[in-house]
C-alpha cells in the first residue's frame, strides 16, 4: 500500500466513523429517542453530518485522489484497493459539488420532519405535517441544483440510490410492470378476497418467541444483532458486526413476522460484508435495489414459499393454537400468500405491492418537476389508490401519511423498492439453478446453503462494483422484469388457478 492510499485510507475511515456516529442517532431517534428530543437531535445529526460533509470533501482528498490515479490503473480493476480509489473518486466528485451548509440542513429537516410525521400520522394531520413537507422539497430542489442538468431533475435524486439508474429507464420498467400487474389483479378477483384465515389475536409476547425462533434459523446472531421496535421497520448497520433491526407489532395478524424476515435480509446482506472493508466506503449495499432484492428474497421467496411454510406452520400453529386451530399447512400457506389490494404498502401481498411503490414514484416524479401542488397530494394519492387497486383512502394516515420517506427528504428511494423487487426473483432462479436441492433444504428449515451462495456472489462485495455490474456479475444479465410477472403468474395459478 503507498504511503498516498494509506493517508486516503486514514482519512475515509474517519468520515466513515462521523456516518455510523450519526446512525447510531437516527437508530436512536426511531427506537428509544422520548419525544421530546427531536429538535436537539435534529442539531446534532445536522453537526454530524456537516463535519463529516466537510472531511469528505477537504481538498486533500481530491489531490490524494488525483495522485492515485496511476496507481489504481496498474492494480487489478476487481481488486480492493483499486475499487476504493475509484468509489471514494465517485462519491466525492458528488459530494464536492454540496455545500455543507445545505447538508446539514437537509439533515436538520429529515430529523425534524420525522417527528412531525410520527405526530400527523397518529392524528392523521397532513396539513400539519405540511410545512416540513414543503421544507424537505424545497431542499431536495436546491440539491438537484447543484448537478449539472440531467435528462430529468428526479436523475439526480434517483442515482443517489440506484447508482446509474435514469428516470427514463426506471418510468420504461414501470410501465412494463403496470401492464402485466394490473390484468393479474382483475384476474384474482373476489377469489382473492373472503375472510382472511390468519386473523387473532395473535399475543404480542407470543409473536416475539415465534419471530425470536425464526430469525434465529435464518441466521440471527444475539452477539451481532439486535431487533427492536420502530412506528416504521427499519434495518441499519453501525458496523459489520453490529447490526440493528426493527418490527411492529399489531394483535391482529402475523405482519411482524414476515416484517422481521424482510428486514433480516437487510441486515444479512451488511453482516455478510466483507470485514476487509470496513471503515471504508465500500462497506454497504451497493445500492437500494440490490438490498431490497434481499429483503424481498427472504420475506416472500423463501418466507411466504411452499417448501419453507412447511417447516414454517408447525412452529407458528403450535404458537397460537387457538387462532390455528382450524388451518392445516395448506390453509396457511394461502393464507399468508391472500391476495387483496389493501391500504398500506408495508403490508401488501407480492402482487398489488409494487403498484404501491409506482403510485408514490410518479408523486414524486409530478412533485419534482412541479406539477403538482404539495396541498393536492392526498387527493392525488387517493385517486391513484382507487384506479390502480379499487381501494377507497378512509383518512391521511392511511394514506399520504403512511409511509415514512417523505419525512426525511428521501425522494428517489421509492422506486428502488420495486427494482429490488424485481432482481430478487432474477436471483431467486439462480439460487435454485446453483442449488438443486434448496426446496428440500427449506422444507428442513435449512437455510446455510442459501445464505452462503448470497454472501460469496452477492453480499462479500459491499459496493466494489457499480448495481449493473454487481446484478451481472450474479446473474449473468441486466435488470428483466419478466421472470418477476411469469413467477406471480405462475403463483396465482396454483392459489387461485388464474393462468
Amino acid at each position: 500500500m503507498t504511503e498516498a492510499l494509506r493517508e486516503l485510507s486514514a482519512r475515509l475511515a474517519e468520515v466513515s466513523d462521523l456516518e455510523r456516529a450519526a446512525r447510531v442517532l437516527g437508530w436512536d431517534q426511531q427506537t428509544m429517542m422520548p419525544p421530546g428530543g427531536a429538535a436537539a437531535r435534529a442539531e446534532q445529526l445536522a453537526t454530524l453530518g456537516r463535519i463529516a460533509h466537510e472531511r469528505f470533501t477537504a481538498p486533500e482528498i481530491g489531490r490524494l485522489l488525483e495522485r492515485l490515479r496511476p496507481h489504481e490503473e496498474a492494480l487489478p480493476p476487481d481488486s480492493d484497493e483499486a475499487c476504493l480509489i475509484r468509489v471514494a473518486r465517485r462519491d466525492y466528485e458528488k459530494a464536492v459539488r454540496v455545500p455543507a451548509e445545505l447538508r446539514a440542513e437537509m439533515l436538520r429537516a429529515a430529523s425534524l420532519g420525522h417527528q412531525a410525521w410520527v405526530d400527523a400520522r397518529a392524528a392523521s394531520d397532513f396539513p400539519g405535517f405540511l410545512p416540513h413537507l414543503q421544507r424537505n422539497v424545497d431542499l431536495a430542489l436546491r440539491y438537484v441544483e447543484c448537478f449539472e442538468p440531467a435528462g430529468e431533475p428526479y436523475d439526480v435524486l434517483l442515482d443517489d440510490y440506484e447508482e446509474g439508474a435514469t428516470t427514463a429507464e426506471v418510468r420504461a420498467v414501470f410501465e412494463q410492470l403496470k401492464d402485466g400487474l394490473l390484468p393479474l389483479v382483475a384476474s384474482v378477483g373476489e377469489r382473492g378476497g373472503g375472510p382472511d384465515p390468519l386473523r387473532g389475536p395473535f399475543p404480542v409476547d407470543t409473536q416475539r418467541r415465534v419471530i425470536d425462533a425464526v430469525l434465529a434459523r435464518l441466521g440471527f446472531d444475539p452477539g451481532s444483532w439486535r431487533l427492536d421496535v420502530a412506528a416504521h421497520p427499519f434495518a441499519t448497520t453501525f458496523a459489520v458486526s453490529d447490526v440493528r433491526l426493527t418490527t411492529r407489532y399489531g394483535e391482529g395478524d402475523l405482519s411482524a413476522l414476515f416484517g422481521a424476515m424482510h428486514e433480516f435480509g437487510h441486515g444479512l446482506y451488511e453482516r455478510s460484508v466483507s470485514p476487509e472493508l470496513e471503515r471504508t466506503p465500500l462497506a454497504g449495499g451497493v445500492s437500494l435495489g440490490l438490498h431490497e432484492s434481499q429483503s424481498r428474497l427472504w420475506e416472500n421467496l423463501v418466507g411466504r414459499g411452499r417448501p419453507f411454510c412447511r417447516w414454517l406452520f408447525p412452529l407458528v400453529r403450535e404458537a397460537f393454537p387457538d387462532a390455528l386451530r382450524d388451518l392445516d399447512e395448506d390453509g396457511f400457506y394461502r393464507g399468508i400468500n391472500r391476495i387483496v389490494p389493501s391500504l398500506i404498502r408495508v403490508d401488501a401481498d407480492e402482487v398489488t405491492y409494487c403498484l404501491h411503490v409506482i403510485l408514490r414514484f410518479e408523486l414524486e416524479l409530478e412533485l419534482m418537476n412541479g406539477t403538482i401542488a404539495l396541498r393536492e397530494l392526498p387527493e392525488a394519492w387517493n385517486a391513484r389508490m382507487l384506479e390502480y387497486l379499487g381501494v377507497d383512502v378512509p383518512d391521511d394516515a392511511r394514506g399520504v401519511l403512511q409511509d415514512v420517506h417523505w419525512s426525511g427528504g428521501t425522494f428517489g428511494y421509492f422506486p428502488t423498492y420495486a427494482l429490488g423487487t424485481i432482481m430478487s426473483v432474477q436471483i431467486w432462479e439462480q439460487a435454485q439453478a446453483r442449488i438443486p436441492d434448496l426446496d428440500a433444504q427449506l422444507e428442513a428449515g435449512e437455510v446455510g446453503e442459501l445464505r452462503e451462495w448470497l454472501r460469496d456472489g452477492l453480499h462479500v462485495h459491499g459496493r466494489k462494483f457499480t448495481p449493473q455490474e454487481t446484478l451481472e456479475r450474479l446473474v449473468g444479465g441486466p435488470l428483466d422484469a419478466g421472470p418477476y410477472l411469469a413467477y406471480l403468474t405462475r403463483k396465482l395459478d396454483g392459489l387461485y388457478a388464474v393462468a
